[in-house]
């Protein structure tokens, strides 16, 4: 990840505060209100499991009273059996509660996990082109994978282990209160000191778990970055460079997890050890009492059980709790993804354009990615159906930018554009892209056979179809030479030049057959002779459509029926090629420059 994307990161969301523990886990919780229910019904699985449990020592303090007493005399075995009869059966049922306790809290936590993920997803096609320009993709695609994993785990070990935790925490302070008093005074007080240093290492620790998540989303991003542009780093040799950066940033999360971890391990030994000194004091302060005959021997037995059952989910507490720091941590960044403002909401909208002949208007248009910083200004123009319209203008003139505000992935700040009179405002997003095809500068090829990548979601696509339209763009040979011809499947092992990926994508927006046909440096990729077959094919293929082409090339656009150049955002001339030439203006000059420096 670049210096200047984690600058980016770094800085927090307009109009958003940081989220701390509580505040995240709130947003959890509330996520989780519709399986509330199943929770609940977990919750008396586990109290009643519980209450099962803890009569257990009771129990035991009177079969113990039963052989103390005995020990001078005869043991009532009658009495013992009956006793730990009861108590298999008690034991049994508390088991059965408790398994379907831990597989309902399992089958909500699972199902938890895979709503966020099903949200996330659907969150993603629901966001403006601005956020993934603005956000690191590889941060994004962490806090789909390593973030909403981390809330899954957490949720599936911690979730079902609080509920039983503190049922039999609060169940085992009942019994020992009911038991003795005096002595369930002793206990509590002993721990006490627990529950202290647990609140203070919680509160400590939870900037620990948020700066790992982070740390760990910034390293996804960079390792995404630095593969994807590998064959760029070793030319430039940049390897050096690039892992320093990546040391940096994987200290910060060695220092980060090595924090977390440290200061959240402590709750385990010191449970442990509140543990252990409840069960001297329980022990000193039982002897004084059964000494000075208050208790019986039976009770401090049933002490030294309370005070496990006492002890035992304060550290299951304190165990759950450091997870849920990172489920906390992570639930930050997945609820920032998904509290991100989306496109606007086009119910009410029309669904088709109808028939499309390919009349496009622009009509004073003005946008700025910035709202103080407007790269096109009042920008209008007129294509008539089947039309060629040539854009062209040196870098940063708003070429792409037009074409942005075309398919709506930006909205204009001002204007109007139309589509045979109708405005493209007024229909859904889907309507608009369906009278599109595109060709990118950047091609994209996902993991599957020619057939699939060329046909892509167009639907009842024959195999005829497709073969003619690679054959146009002179790809259908190179396809045949492959080992499976159009089967074969596209994947990082197989070899394709820069120029063979672009003629598959411009055979796709062929085989797409819509009325409106967007080229933004679709020929940069391939060499002089294939753009030629490529445009020739183009010419013939075009005819009836109306097309928006971005060229740096000028003379491949040379028989455009309309020529706009654009400087700093605004139109600057128009008209075709012949027409600009003899004006001897910055269209001219920009021609004659390709020349100068083929001769240089």
């Amino acid at each position: 990840m670049s210096k200047q994307m984690r600058a980016l990161s770094d800085r927090p969301l307009a109009g958003k505060k940081p989220d701390n523990f509580k505040e995240s886990i709130g947003k959890l919780a509330n996520y989780c209100k519709i399986y509330i229910w199943y929770i609940v019904v977990a919750i008396i699985f586990a109290v009643f499991g519980t209450i099962f449990n803890l009569v257990g020592p009771n129990r035991l303090s009177e079969i113990t009273d039963i052989i103390t007493s005995g020990i001078t005399g005869e043991i009532d075995l009658e009495k013992i059996k009956n006793i730990g009869l009861f108590l298999a059966v008690l034991y049994v049922i508390g088991f059965v509660l408790s398994y379907f306790q831990g597989f309902i809290m399992a089958t909500v936590t699972q199902k938890v996990t895979k709503q966020l993920r099903t949200d996330i997803s659907t969150k993603i096609n629901r966001l403006p082109l601005r956020y993934f320009d603005s956000n690191n993709h590889g941060d994004i695609l962490s806090r789909v994978t390593n973030d909403i994993d981390t809330i899954g785990q957490t949720l599936n070990q911690s979730l079902g282990q609080l509920v039983t935790a503190i049922s039999l925490f609060s169940g085992s302070l009942i019994m020992m209160f009911y038991t003795n008093v005096l002595m369930a005074i002793s206990a509590v007080l002993s721990t006490a000191i627990g529950f202290i240093l647990m609140i203070l290492i919680i509160k400590q620790s939870q900037k620990f778990f948020r700066q790992q998540q982070k740390s760990l989303g910034e390293l996804n991003g960079h390792v995404e970055e630095i593969y994807t542009g590998h064959n760029i780093v070793k030319a430039f040799n940049g390897e050096e460079s690039a892992i320093n950066e990546f040391n940096e940033i994987n200290n910060t999360l060695f220092d980060s997890a090595w924090k977390s971890q440290y200061v959240s391990g402590l709750m385990m030994p010191l449970m442990g050890f509140i543990g252990n000194f409840g069960y001297v004091v329980v022990c000193v302060v039982g002897a004084y009492l059964a000494f000075n005959d208050y208790i019986t021997f039976g009770v401090i037995v049933a002490f030294m059980l309370y005070i496990r059952f006492f002890t035992q989910p304060l550290s299951q507490i304190a165990q759950a709790f450091t997870s849920l720091q990172s489920a906390a941590a992570a639930s930050e960044r997945v609820f920032d993804l998904l509290e991100e403002e989306e496109l606007e909401a086009e119910s009410e909208k029309a669904t088709s354009l109808g028939k499309v002949k390919g009349d496009v208007t622009f009509k004073h248009v003005t946008f700025g990615y910035d709202p103080g910083k407007k790269i096109i200004k009042d920008f209008s123009l007129e294509a008539k159906a089947g039309q060629k319209i040539a854009i062209v203008g040196p870098t940063g003139a708003g070429k792409t930018t037009l074409v942005n505000l075309l398919m709506r992935f930006y909205e204009v700040n001002s204007g109007e554009i139309y589509i045979d009179g109708m405005k493209i405002s007024s229909v859904t997003r889907g309507a608009l892209h369906e009278q599109f095809c595109m060709v990118l500068q950047e091609t994209w090829l996902f993991e599957g056979t020619v057939r699939e990548n060329i046909v892509y979601s167009k639907q009842g696509v024959s195999d005829e179809t497709v073969i003619n339209a690679c054959k146009a763009v002179g790809v259908h040979h190179f396809i045949q030479t492959l080992p499976h011809g159009y089967d074969t499947v596209l994947d990082d092992t197989t070899s394709l030049s820069a120029g063979q990926k672009q003629l598959m994508t411009i055979a796709r927006a062929l085989v797409a057959d819509a009325p409106l046909l967007i080229l933004d440096e679709a020929t940069s990729s391939v060499d002089t002779r294939t753009e030629l077959v490529i445009q020739n094919a183009m010419d013939h293929l075009m005819s009836g459509r109306t097309s928006f082409v971005i060229a740096h090339r000028l003379s491949t656009i040379k028989n455009a029926d309309l020529i706009i150049v654009m400087k700093d955002g605004d139109v600057v001339e128009s008209g075709n090629h012949d027409v600009l030439l003899e004006k001897n203006g910055f269209y001219a000059d920009l021609y004659n420059s390709q020349f100068d420096q083929e001769e240089e």
